[in-house]
């Protein structure tokens, strides 16, 4: 007699149902918490910090996926920045919808991604860095002098008086009051961005267990290995290039939105090492990781900028180092102390540790 077996799927423990609607109990709450205890300024912060949990995860998929050192991904920010900046302002006098602009600002960081994959897919280590270095600069540089003699990005000036995002007349950087609960501008951007960032997670995460992931992880570990087994190595470093860049567009279209002003300051090269940096701290080619690296480095300065001046005040009466000067010297002692104590990261996968820690033991 034979019998046909069904193997059941296993089920998920009540325990992280239970996690899952604890988590996003305390999301939901979080804006109106923190704006009740702490300001709206702080809401603000944290939408900014969502902004960099999307640039991070961006990055990781070209640095932490696919191992290729990028030093100029701040650029693909830029275009998404300008892209909303340029159709949905009076720049131009063109007021496209979010739905419109949003998919166009996508597109264009995919195919500067793209633009940028080609010269250098055969670039790799020191090589590769300087050559997105100079990208992300020759990007900021072009923002900066596009005035004239048409005057297309205003210069240095930048661009002010940028449209918000708009679902027919409920505009996101209007409060609103509803049923007498009032909803502050940056409160209703704090749910934008979380389903934002919710989104490009489960699709980093779909995109490492997937074939393609798999190809990114042997093109890191060994090129030459990943080419003599059948991978189309041109195609997978265009994809990890585009991929990431296109994150980078989501965060630029909701930074311009948001913020109503873009000008070429504020894509520096600073911001693309601030950002790698996030990837190295929280965790190479680790979802979750990257994202913590990046509401580390995003929040804590300010909690150290509001924490010290009222220290220095209170034991010696006056500022005496500047804050600034004192978080970028707890930044660079934190980054040494992981690189000599942790360089998998806080928060490394475990193929990741595993590799770093076997590679110190000695051999038989």
């Amino acid at each position: 007699m034979s019998r046909t077996a069904t193997a059941s799927a296993p089920r998920t423990p009540a325990k992280v149902w239970l996690g899952a609607f604890a988590i996003g109990a305390v999301l939901l709450a979080l804006p109106f918490v923190l704006g009740a205890t702490a300001g709206q300024g702080w809401i603000r912060i944290l939408n900014f910090a969502l902004l960099y949990v999307m640039l991070a995860l961006g990055l990781n998929i070209v640095v932490g996926f696919a191992g290729l050192l990028d030093l100029g991904y701040i650029a693909f920010y830029a275009v998404g920045a300008y892209t909303w900046a340029l159709l949905a302002s009076p720049h131009f006098d063109l007021h496209l919808p979010f739905w419109l602009v949003l998919p166009i600002g996508v597109a264009l960081a995919a195919m500067a991604g793209i633009a940028l994959g080609f010269p250098v897919l055969k670039l790799r280590g020191d090589y590769l860095a300087i050559v997105t270095l100079g990208f992300g600069e020759i990007i900021r540089i072009f923002m900066n002098n596009l005035d004239a003699p048409v005057n297309i990005t205003n210069g240095p000036q930048g661009i002010n008086r940028i449209d918000t995002v708009k679902i027919g007349d409920w505009a996101l950087g209007k409060p609103e009051t509803i049923l007498d609960f009032r909803i502050t501008g940056p409160e209703k951007y704090y749910y934008l961005l979380m389903v934002m960032v919710i989104a490009i997670i489960f699709i980093c995460i779909r995109l490492q267990n997937s074939r393609v992931g798999r190809a990114w992880e042997a093109v890191r570990e060994d090129e030459v290995a990943a080419k003599a087994m059948g991978i189309n190595t041109r195609n997978i470093k265009l994809m990890a290039f585009g991929m990431g860049a296109s994150f980078g567009g989501v965060a630029g279209c909701l930074f311009a939105s948001m913020q109503g002003f873009v000008s070429p300051e504020s894509f520096g090269l600073s911001e693309s090492i601030a950002i790698l940096c996030m990837v190295v701290l929280g965790g190479m080619g680790h979802v979750p990781g990257v994202v913590a690296g990046a509401l580390l480095l995003s929040i804590f300065p300010e909690v150290l900028r509001n924490v010290v001046v009222p220290i220095q005040q209170t034991l010696f009466g006056d500022v005496i180092v500047d804050p600034d000067a004192i978080r970028m010297l707890l930044f660079g002692i934190a980054l040494v102390a992981v690189m000599i104590f942790r360089p998998e990261g806080l928060w490394p996968s475990k193929v990741r540790k595993r590799e770093l820690h076997q590679s110190k033991e000695p051999q038989a």
